[in-house]
């Protein structure tokens, strides 16, 4: 398996397990994903749809993991809790998929919006 198909594959991963969290309402969709929407909606969803709102990078060796997740949070939900739990299950899911470099990972969790 090649480095990017391993990084696609994590990535949509992370976001599952994101999307899983209690109070998260939904991944924050991408630009395209906004404007394929407008138009006729797809039977199947993209990979760039399942992964909207997931960024990551590394580590290559260029450093460690750098994840980046934009999320909407419920209403009903403390926002803070939700952005800490998201961001637990992302340290979590790498700790397990790549324990050495889990540990130097850089996470950040930004709420986006709240429905």
């Amino acid at each position: 398996m090649t480095q990017h198909a391993v990084h696609g594959t994590l990535t949509e991963e992370i976001a599952r397990a994101v999307r899983n969290v209690s109070g998260v309402a939904f991944l924050k969709p991408g630009l395209a994903t906004r404007v394929r929407s407008a138009l006729a909606r797809p039977q199947q969803e993209t990979a760039a749809e399942r992964t909207a709102g997931v960024r990551l990078a590394g580590p290559g060796g260029t450093g460690p993991w750098r994840v980046e997740v934009h999320l909407v949070a419920r209403r009903r939900a403390r926002t803070v809790d939700v952005a800490r739990a998201a961001r637990r299950t992302v340290l979590d899911h790498l700790a397990v998929r790549c324990p050495e470099e889990a540990v130097r990972a850089h996470v950040t969790v930004t709420v986006t919006g709240l429905v």
